[in-house]
């Protein structure tokens, strides 16, 4: 993807300021990156901690990718972030059901582009207590689907030491090792040639989500749960923060 320089610009910017702060707080390893297709592809991390996005940002970005996540519209509304997210081409997201389209719309752009899209399948910070991933939306399906783009799993554990899920504060000793991994391209060509029903989405969001898992359980060394946690089975939100950072999950709607 031939990158403008006012967008190569605003991606230094960012750079330069994230990238220097995390190497201080954290010792890293990016594996297997090698993975990574040559053009356009759609990356799907599982989410532990709101710092997520700056650790893969700062993975792909090193790799020497431009990464456009699909972020909420309100941050573009920030001052001084809101300039860097819209001159780096970050994709906003309104959450309406027109919204998500034209979101969908922009991302398949920046996919015929070459360029690289991420997508938290997750759609918020995980409710699982031990921080597996959980159920997913079907929205990077639907794009995958659609487009026919590559959809590579990424795993990551350690910035949950950094800054645990819902924290008030970064926890800066013992200075933390981040481990980020890219995985084999998720398996869906069997459901490329179908109608794209509720059910086959379905199908595509969990072959996602296994594939996340798997390379999250190899990373931490334990077996994953057999099913994947479902926030509206336990009573939980969606959206919005779940957690206080000091009791119980909430069980009516999110904070």
């Amino acid at each position: 993807m031939k990158e403008s320089r006012g967008a190569k610009t605003a991606f230094a910017i960012a750079a330069g300021i994230v990238r220097p702060i995390l190497n201080l707080m954290i010792s890293r390893t990016w594996r297997d990156f090698e993975k990574l297709p040559a053009g356009g592809f759609i990356l799907c991390p599982n989410h532990v901690t709101e710092i997520d996005p700056l650790v893969v940002g700062h993975a792909i970005y090193s790799s020497k990718r431009y990464p456009r996540y699909l972020a909420k519209e309100s941050l573009f509304k920030v001052p001084v972030l809101g300039t860097i997210l819209r001159h780096s081409g970050q994709v906003p997201v309104a959450r309406t059901s027109t919204g998500a389209s034209q979101s969908l719309k922009t991302a398949r752009k920046v996919l015929d582009a070459n360029g690289v899209i991420v997508i938290y399948p997750e759609g918020t910070l995980t409710r699982d207590p031990d921080l597996w991933p959980m159920r997913g939306h079907t929205g990077a399906a639907r794009l995958a689907l659609q487009t026919g783009a590559p959809v590579i799993p990424m795993a990551h554990w350690g910035a949950e030491e950094l800054f645990p899920r819902y924290a008030k504060g970064i926890k800066l000793f013992p200075r933390k090792r981040v481990t980020v991994v890219a995985g084999d391209p998720v398996d869906l060509e069997d459901l490329r040639a179908v109608p794209l029903t509720r059910t086959v989405l379905l199908e595509a969001t969990e072959r996602i989500m296994r594939a996340i898992t798997k390379d999250v359980a190899i990373l931490r060394g334990q077996e994953a749960p057999a099913v994947l946690w479902d926030p509206a089975a336990h009573g939980q939100a969606s959206q919005g923060r779940d957690f206080d950072g000091q009791g119980p999950p909430n069980t009516k709607k999110g904070k």
